[in-house]
């Protein structure tokens, strides 16, 4: 049995009131680094280092190094540093979420001190102190940000706040972008501002997806819910040739054409929504494949008896938790020619050993070809880098959320802010 897929032959193109056959990334409409002169300045940045703790240490370090280039741009011109990052979603001041063990894995990183104090929050007095007594050439670290409850309004006056302590701004924070903050968005209506290198990096990757990538271009999904995925999906139409759909969003799809799917997760809700993908897609010339088996069980623990099934002919009882091995080896054969990849989402439930393996074998997949591949989102990510081939990877996303509102062709707001 193969993937099973829908495909029209029909080469009609995209008119409808919603969308156009035309696709494109936007233009640049921000300074880079390479546009602004930080020598003597103080200069606001950013970062995105809200990475995972385990009991209080950092354990993967991923985003801290990915800062690195813009950081050292800055410091070897002479530039004097504030960093502003948010870590995790803490309802006012959360000790378990203060950025000391950010500011000592840092300064490990970069090889000198990383000035950093506990404080109520960046718009306390108490941080306004500290920062005044930053010496030339220092990097400063400034408390979580959303210790504040006003970063996540964008309030003008925390934005005011953050802006007097510098003279140009600097975002390369991508997973944030697309949202309005006021570090990420306020501060940079006040400051001359530009993108860092990582920033700069993300938007030129993506741009490659939309303005005409080199087909055959093929799009791997996965995740909890096609509801999440289905404007990505909906944009990148009139430029994909193939989408290959896992993970739980695959079951909703698979019900839609009458599937037995046992108590799969399937968003019920979005039956109709789903329905309607196919008949987009088959509009669109663009072929979707669906694993062909799936690895079942009665419940996602370590540990459980699985079976493997048809993905349309799950018994009751049981529900799908990863894709099978037909599955994974018709989707590595169908991604085998692509000259452009895009893939963002686990085929399984990744967390929950042994439902790791479809997404694991896929990362290594995509790592062996030959064209430009684009991951993002976490649990892709953490399986291109557990395969140990993450250097192979064309561009590895740091922001999931963010990249996929790029690629539906929303508006950022933390990039239109930063427009001269």
């Amino acid at each position: 049995m193969s993937s099973r897929s829908w495909e029209n032959p029909s080469e009609a193109p995209y008119d409808s009131e919603q969308g156009s056959a035309s696709v494109t990334a936007p233009e640049r409409s921000y300074r880079t680094l390479a546009e602004v002169d930080p020598a003597g300045k103080c200069v606001l940045v950013r970062v995105d280092f809200n990475v995972p703790l385990s009991s209080g240490a950092i354990s993967d370090d991923t985003r801290l190094r990915a800062s690195l280039p813009t950081l050292e741009h800055l410091l070897q011109r002479d530039a004097s540093l504030v960093l502003m990052s948010h870590l995790g979603r803490p309802k006012g001041m959360t000790p378990e979420l203060r950025l000391a063990p950010v500011a000592r894995r840092l300064a490990e990183l970069l090889d000198r001190e990383v000035r950093y104090v506990e404080t109520p929050g960046p718009g306390s007095l108490e941080q306004a102190a500290f920062v005044a007594k930053a010496p030339a050439g220092s990097v400063t670290l400034l408390e979580n940000t959303r210790f504040d409850a006003r970063e996540s309004c964008n309030d003008p006056e925390l934005a005011r706040i953050l802006a007097g302590y510098g003279n140009l701004f600097v975002n390369d924070a991508f997973a944030t972008v697309h949202r309005a903050h006021a570090s990420t968005e306020g501060i940079a209506h006040l400051l001359p501002a530009a993108a860092g290198h990582l920033l700069v990096a993300e938007l030129e990757s993506l741009g490659r997806l939309l303005n005409n990538p080199e087909r055959p271009f093929k799009v791997v999904l996965g995740g909890a819910k096609v509801s999440d995925k289905i404007a990505v999906i909906e944009n990148l139409l009139p430029l994909v040739d193939e989408l290959f759909i896992g993970g739980a969003m695959a079951f909703t799809l698979l019900r839609t054409q009458g599937g037995k799917v046992g108590k799969s997760l399937v968003e019920e809700d979005k039956i109709d929504l789903a329905r309607h993908l196919i008949e987009r897609a088959r509009e669109q010339s663009v072929t979707i494949h669906l694993p062909a088996d799936s690895i079942c069980a009665a419940k996602a623990v370590p540990g459980v008896a699985t079976e493997v099934h048809p993905s349309n002919g799950i018994p009751i009882g049981l529900m799908g938790l990863d894709a099978g091995p037909e599955a994974v080896a018709t989707f590595r054969a169908g991604l085998a020619d692509a000259k452009t990849v895009f893939w963002n989402g686990p085929l399984g439930v990744f967390e929950v050993p042994p439902f790791d393996r479809a997404t694991r074998a896929l990362a290594e997949a995509v790592a062996s070809l030959d064209g430009f591949t684009v991951v993002g989102g976490g649990d892709s990510v953490a399986a291109v880098n557990a395969t140990g081939f993450a250097h192979r990877i064309g561009h590895i996303s740091t922001g999931g959320g963010a990249s996929l509102e790029l690629l539906e062709g929303k508006v950022l707001p933390g990039i239109a802010a930063l427009a001269p």
